[in-house]
Formats: C-alpha cells, sequence, structure tokens
C-alpha cells in the first residue's frame, strides 16, 4: 500500500499546487476587473501594458498627445525611462506639467491609488500638479486599503513612510467639497500605465 501512496503522491501535490495556482488566477483577475471597472467609472484613463516597451510608447504617446514639453519627475528609475523616451524632466512641481510618479498599491474596492512620502516626498498631493501620469504593476493590487497598508508595511518594514494618502477621483473638475472633505481634495486627472508583472 505503501508504495502505490508514494507513486501518487506526487500526483497528488502537483494536482493541489495547479488547484491553488487555478485559484489564485481567478482572485487576482477578479481584482483586476474590480479595480478596472472602479478606476475607470471615476473618469481615470488606464492603459494595460504586458512588457516594458510598450509602457514607453503608451507614456510617450500620453506626453505628445498633451502637448507637454516637460514631466515632473521625482524618481530616478523613472527619469531614466522619460529619458529614453525623449522627454525633459524637473523636480520643481509646476501645475501646468504632469508628474510622472509610481505608486504603493492600486486598491480594487474602491479604485483609488495609494500613494507614500517614497513617491511625493513631503509635498501633499494637492500641491502636486493637476495631472498624474502612474506606473504601477498588477502585483500592486489589492482588495481593500486595510490589506494596502499591510502590504506598506510589509514593504518597508522598519522604515515605514510617512504621508500616506490616496486618489479617489480622476475628474478634479466634478468634485464638490461637502464639509467633511473641505480643502482636502485629493482628485487628479490620472492616466495609469499597468505593467502585468504576474
Amino acid at each position: 500500500m505503501n508504495f502505490f501512496k508514494k507513486i501518487f503522491s506526487p500526483a497528488q501535490d502537483d494536482a493541489a499546487n495547479i488547484s491553488d495556482t487555478v485559484t489564485s488566477t481567478i482572485e487576482h483577475n477578479a481584482l483586476d476587473e474590480a479595480f478596472v471597472q472602479n478606476f475607470i467609472s471615476k473618469g481615470g484613463k488606464f492603459l494595460y501594458c504586458t512588457h516594458q516597451e510598450e509602457v514607453n510608447h503608451n507614456l510617450l504617446s500620453i506626453i505628445e498627445e498633451n502637448h507637454w514639453e516637460k514631466v515632473v519627475c521625482f524618481n530616478n528609475d523613472l527619469k531614466k525611462i522619460l529619458t529614453i523616451v525623449g522627454t525633459d524632466n524637473t523636480s520643481n512641481i509646476q501645475k501646468r506639467l504632469p508628474f510622472f510618479t509610481y505608486c504603493e498599491r492600486l486598491v480594487a474596492d474602491e479604485g483609488s491609488i495609494l500613494f507614500s512620502s517614497v513617491q511625493v516626498s513631503h509635498h501633499k498631493i494637492t500641491n502636486l500638479p493637476d495631472f498624474f501620469i502612474v506606473f504601477a504593476k498588477t502585483s500592486q493590487l489589492v482588495k481593500n486599503k486595510s490589506e494596502g497598508l499591510m502590504g506598506i508595511r510589509d514593504t518597508y518594514h522598519k522604515n515605514f513612510p510617512t504621508n500616506i494618502s490616496s486618489i479617489k477621483s480622476y475628474m478634479p473638475e466634478k468634485v464638490e467639497d461637502d464639509f467633511l472633505s473641505f480643502g482636502n481634495n485629493n482628485a487628479k486627472n490620472l492616466y495609469l500605465l499597468l505593467l502585468e508583472d504576474l
């Protein structure tokens, strides 16, 4: 009996691994769909990319379509991408120029995007340019803000970033300040370049 168990156990383990992979893929696809649906319904502009060259091409198209001569960028890796696509950049905030940045997490249940001081430095989101171009990866998708904050904690361990905030609306012209959010409106015109990395 043990002989047959040894022969057939690996196949059962493989079946269990395949089942886990399929379940994980289904859950991730559900997150993808929920995020994209909520993001677009709030006015976000979404570009799905399967490889880095596609990210570069879409970034250049966005910049040319909007006739931007320069891009605000704080991150050195993103500045290299801007150099590749032939676009000048600056670290000085200018409202008329777009802000090119990474993010912390993409929150599926509300279609929002989490940022921290790692991306925005000491600046408040409201003080940054009106147009954002965000470069994110599918592995950054989370179900809700709670998972997003846990993910940030896991990423940074002891050096937990400050200034964690989110953008939930992508149509600044349609956001009405109510007494609960007066002066704290983070709405931005936002393009999302989402790279598949899973």
